[in-house]
C-alpha cells in the first residue's frame, strides 16, 4: 500500500487551477493513494483558506501532514524547482532546433521533389506555422502546460498531454515539410487537431469563457477563441489532406 495524500484544490465552473492538476497528477505518478477534494466556489475556497491559514491552494496533505502547494509538494519529493531568475537557454534551444530539423526538412524535399509546387507551397506554408507555433510553446513549456490546462480537455484527464501537444505539433509539421513518415505525421495531427479543436469550441462558444490562449505561448493575452481554433482546425484539415493524396 502507498502513502495517503489528500489534496484540495480548485475545480469552478469557469476555472480550474493548473496547479491542482499538476499536483494531482504527480502525486498519482509517484503512486499515492490520493484523495481529490474539488472546492467548487469562490466562497468555498475562501472559506477553506481561511480555516486553515493559507494563502493559496492546492494544498497537499501526506499521511495527515500538510506539506503545502505545488512547488512544495515537489521539494518534499525531491524533484527540481524551477527558479524564474535562472538563466535559461530553452528559448534559443526551441528557437534553433526547430529551425535546423526545418531547414533539413526541406532539404529532403527538395531532393525528392526538385521543384516548388502550387500545392506544396500550400503544404509548407501549414507545416511552417504549425513548427513556429510549437516554437512559441516550448520557449517556456511550464508557462504553456500551466495556461493549456485551463481548458484543453484532454491534458485535464491526463497532465503529461499538456507537455506532449507542443513537441507532437513541431514533429508532424517538420515531417511535412520533409513529406517522410507522412502517415505518423497526419495522424499526430489529426489527433491534437481534432481534440484541440473541440476543446476550444466547448470552452469558448459553448461554457462562454473567458480565456488566454496557450496557443502562442504561456505568456500572451491572446485571447482563446478564433485563432487557437483555426491553428487546430488547419491541423485537422492538413491531416485530411494528406491521407486523400494517400488514398487516391
Amino acid at each position: 500500500m502507498g502513502q495517503e495524500a489528500t489534496i484540495y484544490r480548485m475545480v469552478m465552473k469557469d476555472h480550474i487551477c493548473p496547479f491542482g492538476l499538476k499536483a494531482k497528477d504527480l502525486l498519482i505518478r509517484e503512486g499515492f493513494n490520493t484523495h481529490d477534494h474539488w472546492l467548487r466556489t469562490r466562497d468555498e475556497t475562501d472559506a477553506y483558506m481561511r480555516q486553515e491559514g493559507v494563502e493559496t491552494t492546492p494544498q497537499v496533505f501526506i499521511d495527515g501532514k500538510r506539506i503545502g502547494g505545488y512547488d512544495d509538494l515537489r521539494r518534499y519529493l525531491g524533484k527540481p524547482l524551477r527558479d524564474p531568475e535562472a538563466v535559461t537557454y530553452q528559448p534559443v534551444i526551441a528557437v534553433f532546433a526547430v529551425a535546423a530539423a526545418m531547414a533539413m526538412a526541406m532539404a529532403i524535399s527538395y531532393f525528392a521533389h526538385g521543384a516548388l509546387f502550387s500545392f506544396q507551397m500550400v503544404k509548407w506554408f501549414i507545416a511552417f506555422s504549425m513548427c513556429i507555433l510549437a516554437i512559441l510553446k516550448l520557449r517556456d513549456l511550464e508557462s504553456f502546460s500551466n495556461m493549456f490546462l485551463g481548458y484543453d480537455l484532454l491534458a485535464r484527464k491526463v497532465v503529461r498531454y499538456a507537455y506532449f501537444y507542443p513537441f507532437a505539433e513541431a514533429v508532424s509539421g517538420v515531417l511535412m515539410i520533409a513529406g517522410v513518415l507522412t502517415g505518423l505525421a497526419a495522424s499526430l495531427a489529426l489527433f491534437i487537431g481534432a481534440v484541440g479543436a473541440y476543446s476550444v469550441f466547448k470552452a469558448v462558444y459553448i461554457e462562454k469563457r473567458d480565456l488566454k490562449c496557450a496557443c502562442v505561448g504561456g505568456d500572451s493575452n491572446v485571447p482563446l477563441g478564433f485563432i487557437s481554433l483555426t491553428e487546430n482546425l488547419m491541423m485537422v484539415c492538413m491531416a485530411v489532406w494528406i491521407i486523400g493524396d494517400a488514398v487516391m
